[in-house]
């Protein structure tokens, strides 16, 4: 469909916010964005550029499936089923990314938002990062970038992702920063799999898509998104990054970060630009969701019917996550908290619930611990492993953390006497009753 179709379809339904007032890229639009959050907004006006500005567009799982044409529990079976038969896009010569090239950069004139007072500059916070390697080929990733200069960005690098691994082994890589990219692009972009693999493959399988060459490099680049920022990014060439509001919505910490070195931008004539909110709904979706198929696997894996996950947003959409099983054996709910642990190893709470549970509901999950576990038997404690660098209470610089998993499912043999069912009410037609 592509993200331009997305939004016609949006305002077709009624569903997106256009805003023609004024608004400026400097704490307006995020401010916007924040208070009318979940519903998409376009941004027809902005004050410091003669861009738009598009936010919001996927802040649900709802959201995404209905972009690819699926239900919400279709999603963990069609990401699992991309990122197995992945296949190639197809690559064109002219493409709507590159309707205009700028060989002189000049940032100030691109819509990048200042998010909040305290950030360290504005950000790019939506960019799906095509890097290249001699060996290991092109890699897909998000990295956030700050603005330094006109020309010159610090770029987040997470140590041990393949980004990273690119780096370190040679010193400076070839990268496009692409904004404006339809959902399952971005969804691809989250996953994690093993050093080699082109995410934009596993995109190409979820909807098919087109790649270019990029004006200075080539590395190949989704054809159809609205803005790409080429250059170089430098691993000893460094710069202070932050503070920046980060998944957990808690400021994350200053560091030395590499430089990202611009050598040209490309857009669309018109492009708009892709604002995601730090730390918010969309952030979450993306970041988590992703991770569902790993849980999933490793869980199935285990000889357990793992149902469903949700890497909820109460948890960050990051550090908790709710698996839904169909108990066969007693072992079952501890095996699936191994296994949640083993597909997300940022994890730091797993809960297992049975498959009449709904995940998705908190009240319902609350109400499976408050009735089916018990605290001496039912708890697996993992001290001191490594977690997530975006959890602010784990260990500083080594990031280690309690794991602990939550077995809330009821035991397969049951006392006399005893019940785990949750009673139900009789179905009524209320229109019955309440029309005149």
């Amino acid at each position: 469909m592509g993200i331009r179709e997305h939004l016609q379809q949006l305002e077709k339904e009624g569903s997106l916010l256009k805003i023609t007032k004024p608004v400026s890229k400097r704490l307006e639009a995020a401010g916007v964005l924040k208070a009318v959050e979940p519903k998409p907004v376009l941004f027809e006006n902005v004050r410091d550029s003669e861009y738009r500005i598009m936010g919001n567009l996927f802040c649900s799982k709802d959201s995404i499936a209905s972009y690819l044409k699926i239900t919400s529990k279709d999603i963990i079976p069609t990401l699992s089923k991309a990122i197995e038969d992945r296949s190639v896009p197809k690559e064109i010569k002219s493409a709507p990314c590159q309707e205009i090239v700028e060989s002189t950069v000049d940032l100030d004139k691109v819509p990048i938002l200042l998010h909040n007072e305290r950030d360290g500059g504005p950000y790019i916070s939506s960019a799906v990062v095509v890097a290249g390697h001699p060996k290991y080929g092109q890699n897909l990733d998000f990295h956030r970038a700050m603005q330094l200069e006109k020309n010159k960005m610090s770029t987040r690098v997470v140590a041990k992702r393949n980004f990273h691994t690119f780096l370190e082994d040679i010193g400076e890589i070839d990268v496009a920063f692409c904004i404006g990219n339809s959902p399952n692009i971005l969804v691809a972009a989250a996953t994690s799999v093993e050093i080699g693999i082109n995410e934009l493959e596993i995109a190409n399988a979820l909807e098919p898509i087109h790649v270019v060459k990029a004006k200075t490099s080539d590395l190949l680049i989704p054809a159809d998104c609205e803005w790409v920022l080429e250059g170089k990014v430098y691993r000893d060439k460094r710069h202070a990054e932050g503070p920046f509001i980060d998944l957990t919505q808690t400021y994350d910490v200053i560091r030395n970060e590499p430089i990202f070195k611009l050598t040209c931008i490309t857009h669309r004539k018109d492009a708009i630009w892709q604002a995601l909110l730090p730390g918010a709904f969309e952030h979450k979706v993306l970041m988590g969701m992703p991770r569902e198929p790993t849980i999933f696997r490793k869980i199935t894996e285990k000889g357990v019917r793992c149902l469903d996950v949700n890497i909820d947003p109460g948890g960050c959409s990051w550090l908790h996550a709710v698996v839904q099983i169909d108990k066969q054996r007693e072992e079952d709910g501890k095996l699936a908290i191994e296994g949640a642990f083993e597909g997300h190893r940022s994890l730091k709470h797993a809960f297992i619930v049975d498959k009449d549970i709904d995940i998705y509901d908190p009240y319902d999950v609350e109400w499976a611990m408050a009735t089916r576990f018990q605290g001496d038997t039912d708890i697996v404690i993992k001290e001191k492993e490594r977690g997530s660098s975006l959890d602010p209470s784990s260990e500083p610089g080594t990031y280690l953390t309690t794991k602990i998993g939550y077995d809330l499912t009821h035991p397969l043999k049951v006392e006399a006497g005893k019940t785990f069912a949750k009673a139900s009410f009789p179905d009524v037609d209320l229109k019955k009753f309440l029309e005149e």
